[in-house]
């Protein structure tokens, strides 16, 4: 057996594992990193990446038949699916050279390509390679969690990691999941042509904001998307081009290839974490704030950390983890100003509490603030009326803010500033943007903070009568 010892070992070659090899690399650290299947990991072979180039596919059809308003007479587009996926394998292998081996051998990790497993406290063996480190970091991220619905072993499915690998265009897509992957395959496909029904067994964007999940999927339905909800799956069967799913209310829907988006589950049972002393739940790895697990030499990072499940949350622990094993600093994780957003059109955005949860912790000293795109020039002049800014202040702060509409997941981004600098409205009412512009609609819900206090005040109106009549 070959050994190695280094300062830091990273399992799992995605966004935080990467973020954590090449800064700690960087910055003077030993680092090994070990990845038994494909650099980039999941975002980047099968979700973020892949998925957004779909969509964009979608947009661009979608884009030859929703002119008429403009005055721009709407076509039926050709749509080559096989050519889109081309399309998407091109981004797919333009962004890949950022996470190849060849790089990060460059820049001086020693890469390990094959899977890894626990043998001690302190030691990782990796096919012939025993590595011994300071710290190890685990990046493993998820995988697509397949529940055990009776028949569902006896017929095609596809999950993300095998869908973008699909070349004949899906005449019916049944889509069991009402989620962000779920609807965004699903209007993706729509727009390319496909009939598509999504199948939830209980409310469809359940983890957003109801007020909100409700435009969206309003516009979801008018493009043709069919969206039943309350449907718990309790069968599968047929063949490939003739499948059937059935529920447990009775209801049964047919289709010619099936989609599986309920959510996911975390990789870990390769890792042989008894042996580390790494205790773990369902949701992942056990860590704490410092996202440290009970072996305190071993963080766990990402999707396997048991939090949130997305991709620039991986990239905020890995500066985390960085800031604590290489300077030994205090550093913990928070989830209060880390945002998400789903892709479909409109887009949903959140950052931070949603107005249920503001109500529930702060009562009736939460203020929540709207404003409509129909009020936003820009948005009247694309045709994009249909959308909600919602803000959650308390104490002239905002803690929560949640989006829906043209660029949602664009304009997320100055609410997560502001929660994660502890900012006050006062700082987004004082900022000035170009006109017209989208961003517009954010400073307006500043603005329609402090509307009530400067305009239906009437200790103002009597300041500035006595001004006016003693100022020349």
């Amino acid at each position: 057996m070959k050994r190695l010892e280094t300062d830091i070992c990273v399992i799992g070659g995605g966004s935080g594992g990467l973020s954590v090899a090449s800064g700690a690399v960087q910055m003077g650290a030993r680092v090994v990193l070990v990845e038994g299947h494909k650099m980039g990991g999941d975002c980047l072979n099968y979700g973020c990446v892949p998925s957004k180039a779909l969509i964009a596919a979608g947009k661009a059809a979608h884009a030859q038949t929703s002119g008429a308003r403009f005055g721009v007479m709407p076509v039926q587009p050709q749509i080559n699916y096989a050519a889109a996926k081309d399309f998407v394998h091109s981004v797919i292998s333009t962004i890949e050279p950022n996470d190849s081996v060849e790089r990060f051998e460059g820049l001086g990790v020693t890469v390990l390509s094959e899977f890894g497993e626990f043998i001690s406290p302190t030691e990782l063996q990796t096919g012939d390679t025993i590595i011994k480190a300071r710290r190890f970091v685990i990046a493993t991220g998820s995988s697509p969690l397949v529940p055990p619905i009776p028949g569902l072993d006896t017929v095609p499915y596809l999950t993300n990691e095998s869908l973008f690998d699909l070349r004949d265009q899906p005449e019916h897509l049944l889509v069991v999941g009402g989620g962000p992957i779920g609807l965004e395959m699903a209007q993706a496909h729509a727009r390319l042509g496909s009939k598509v029904t999504v199948i939830e067994g209980a409310k469809a964007l359940g983890k957003d904001d109801p007020e909100l999940a409700e435009i969206a999927l309003k516009y979801l339905r008018a493009e043709g998307i069919i969206i039943e909800e309350n449907a718990l799956v309790s069968e599968v069967n047929g063949k490939a081009g003739a499948l059937e799913v059935k529920t447990k209310d009775g209801r049964v829907f047919k289709g010619s290839h099936l989609l599986m988006a309920v959510g996911r589950k975390v990789n870990i049972e390769r890792l042989n974490l008894e042996k580390a002393g790494v205790e773990t739940t369902r949701s992942g790895v056990t860590v704490d704030a410092q996202l440290k697990s009970s072996n305190r030499k071993i963080y766990a990072i990402g999707d396997v950390a048991g939090g949130l499940q997305f991709t620039h949350v991986a990239g905020y622990h890995a500066g985390v983890v960085i800031k604590s094993a290489l300077f030994g600093l205090p550093s913990k994780a928070k989830n209060t100003h880390l945002p998400w957003a789903t892709y479909i059109d409109p887009e949903l955005a959140q950052v931070g509490l949603s107005e249920a949860h503001a109500r529930e912790k702060y009562g009736d000293k939460v203020t929540v603030i709207r404003f409509p795109y129909s009020e936003n020039d820009r948005a009247i002049t694309e045709a994009k009326t249909e959308g909600l800014v919602k803000v959650m202040v308390v104490k002239s702060r905002p803690v929560g803010a949640s989006i829906v509409g043209a660029q949602a997941g664009e304009l997320i981004g100055t609410w997560a500033m502001a929660i994660a600098n502890n900012l006050k409205m006062g700082a987004i009412a004082a900022t000035v943007l170009p006109y017209p512009t989208l961003g517009e609609v954010n400073k307006r819900v500043a603005g329609a903070y402090f509307s009530p206090m400067i305009f239906e005040s009437s200790k103002v109106k009597r300041v500035v009568r006595l001004i006016q009549r003693f100022i020349p």
